[in-house]
C-alpha cells in the first residue's frame, strides 16, 4: 500500500468518523450504516437515499461486559459493549468508555466520542472510530441552579 494509503482509506469511510447515515426519501426511514436502497421501498428508493449526519446521542438499550476479549483487544478487558438506540432511531453496537462498569445502566443517555479502536502492528496503522460515553447533558428531572 502506498504511503498515506491506509489513512486515506479510513478517512473515506465517513460513517466511521461522523456518524453519517442515510434516509429513504420515499418512506423517510433512517439507516445507519448507510444503505444503497431501502429494504421496504426496494427499487423505488434507488437514487433516493439522502445522506444525513446523525446527532451521536442516544440511550443504551442493552449491554454486556466482555471479560475474555478477542485477539488484539485483550489489554482492554473487561470492557462494556452496548446496543445504542440513537435519538434519530437507528441502533448500533459500540464500546462504552469513560464510565465505571458499575455505573452503566439500561436507558442511560450516551453520546458518541472519537477514540482509538485498535493498532495494526504489522503495518503500523492506528484505527480510529466512534465509541460512546455517558452523556454530559443536564438531567431534565434535576432542578437547575
Amino acid at each position: 500500500m502506498t504511503q498515506g494509503g491506509v489513512s486515506r482509506f479510513w478517512r473515506e469511510i465517513p460513517q466511521r468518523y461522523n456518524l453519517i447515515g442515510n434516509q429513504c426519501e420515499v418512506c423517510e426511514t433512517l439507516f445507519f450504516p448507510p444503505r444503497e436502497s431501502c429494504p421496504t421501498c426496494r427499487r423505488k428508493s434507488v437514487g433516493k437515499m439522502k445522506n444525513k449526519k446523525l446527532s451521536g446521542k442516544g440511550k443504551i438499550i442493552t449491554y454486556s461486559i466482555v471479560h475474555v476479549a478477542p485477539e488484539q483487544f485483550e489489554g482492554q478487558a473487561p470492557y462494556p459493549i452496548a446496543i445504542i438506540e440513537l435519538d434519530e432511531g437507528p441502533r448500533l453496537t459500540s464500546q462504552i468508555v469513560d464510565c465505571d462498569l458499575d455505573d452503566i445502566k439500561i436507558g442511560m443517555r450516551v453520546e458518541a466520542t472519537f477514540r482509538k479502536i485498535q493498532e495494526d502492528g504489522y503495518i503500523g496503522a492506528i484505527y480510529y472510530g466512534y465509541k460512546f460515553k455517558k452523556c454530559e447533558e443536564l438531567d431534565s428531572t434535576k432542578e437547575k441552579k
